[in-house]
């Protein structure tokens, strides 16, 4: 069982906390880093888990079979009171240990190889450039938010899955009350309608079979006696609909902040286009939108570095501190656009952004792919673009463990 709630564990540091610059961990993350790799924090409702700071041993417990992503467990933590609502136990890929997981990871592995991602790029840029075209026929000040970094990964996840993006006004919007729902009962009552969403779109591919996209396929292979049941489709489609545009946006509205807050780098970039693929890992290292890499509960005792985490006690893989491990990454809070090159052995793709081992993010071929576009179309065809607002007037988007901006206000 998960620790109980206690009077002692008030004394505990308190997670989540929300950060006082975009690309930087909250001061209370960064101080608990300082005091080493392992500790015990106190969520929302009382009960204590371990947050894991170090990078070597957040790696070995992502990867360790021990380590339980089960969300429908009772002693799974619910890290924030959404992640409590019945919609979240569990979700597909991520929240589903084998074998369970390795089927369905398997169903979706050809939709989205490297092979598939390189096939989709030459669309992608397309739409970019349109989007471009769009802003500067509008003329500043536009909203990147709304024009550019939403569109792009909402339209391409709709057409890989086969969602029609009429009805992008409808899911995006869902897709923030689920994730920055205040309870769990705000978050089962968007996540619900989500799920009347799909479960509707995938009775009519079932009608109408052989068409276009991930869940048409998908649809011709429901068995519920078999691997895939249309349960277990739906909550495919959710997890994908819902991780395939939200945090994609977010993370070229943030990278679009930090690289116009970096003129050095951003200058460096431009003049060496070859860098961009570098560039794109170390805002992933440094931005890190969600502060989680994985979220586990202990099956077995284990012992790392000194300590033990026994048996029902839920762990917590922090991303935006283990990318900052100095023992990895020299010079762990600058942004360098150049970190990855030259052979350095410290390479910006060992970051935890999308965390580690079996559960390691399916979609990062096709998100950094869609960073690649987005940042090389956006500073080529604009090159003077600007902040509209001075950086500590944008609107936030804290959810906890999501970080973001509601709307990027741009001029050039």
């Amino acid at each position: 069982m998960n620790a109980p709630t206690t009077t002692a564990n008030e004394d505990l540091f308190a997670y989540p906390q929300d950060r006082a610059c975009p690309w930087q961990p909250s001061p209370g993350y960064q101080d608990l880093g300082r005091q080493g790799p392992l500790h015990r924090v106190r969520l929302w409702d009382g009960r204590w888990i371990w947050m894991v700071t170090g990078h070597s041993q957040a790696r070995r417990l992502l990867a360790d079979p021990r380590m339980s992503a089960d969300r429908s467990r009772d002693d799974f933590p619910a890290v924030l009171p959404r992640l409590d609502a019945p919609i979240f136990k569990p979700i597909a890929i991520i929240g589903f240990d084998p074998p369970v997981h390795d089927v369905h990871r398997r169903l979706l592995a050809p939709d989205f190889s490297l092979k598939q991602v390189r096939a989709m790029r030459p669309r992608v840029e397309d739409l970019a450039r349109r989007l471009v075209a769009d802003m500067l026929q509008a003329g500043p000040p536009v909203d990147l938010v709304e024009a550019y970094a939403l569109p792009i990964p909402s339209m391409v996840i709709s057409e890989l899955l086969g969602v029609p993006y009429d009805d992008h006004e409808f899911f995006e919007a869902k897709t923030v009350g689920l994730l920055q729902a205040k309870s769990a009962e705000d978050a089962e009552r968007a996540g619900r309608e989500l799920w009347d969403y799909l479960d509707g779109l995938i009775t009519r591919k079932e009608r109408e079979p052989g068409g276009a996209g991930v869940l048409s396929r998908l649809a011709g292979e429901v068995d519920e006696d078999g691997d895939l049941t249309r349960e277990d489709l739906l909550r495919i489609a959710l997890a994908l609909l819902i991780g395939g545009h939200d945090t994609t946006s977010q993370m070229i509205a943030l990278g679009v902040v930090t690289l116009l807050e970096h003129p050095g780098q951003l200058a460096a970039l431009r003049a060496d286009p070859d860098v961009l693929p570098a560039a794109v890992d170390e805002l992933l290292r440094l931005v890190s939108i969600t502060d989680v890499s994985g979220v586990r509960v202990a099956t077995e005792d284990i012992e790392i570095d000194g300590e033990v985490i026994r048996a029902g006690e839920g762990v917590l893989v922090s991303s935006s501190m283990t990318n900052r491990d100095p023992g990895v990454f020299p010079r762990p809070y600058e942004f360098d656009v150049h970190r990855t090159r030259g052979g350095n052995a410290a390479s910006g793709r060992q970051h935890l952004t999308f965390g580690f081992g079996i559960h390691q993010c399916l979609g990062q071929n096709l998100a950094r792919m869609e960073l690649e576009v987005a940042f090389s179309v956006l500073f080529e065809g604009i090159p003077g673009l600007r902040l509209g607002v001075p950086l500590e007037a944008l609107p936030s988007r804290s959810g906890g463990t999501m970080q973001g901006v509601h709307t990027l206000p741009v001029e050039w």
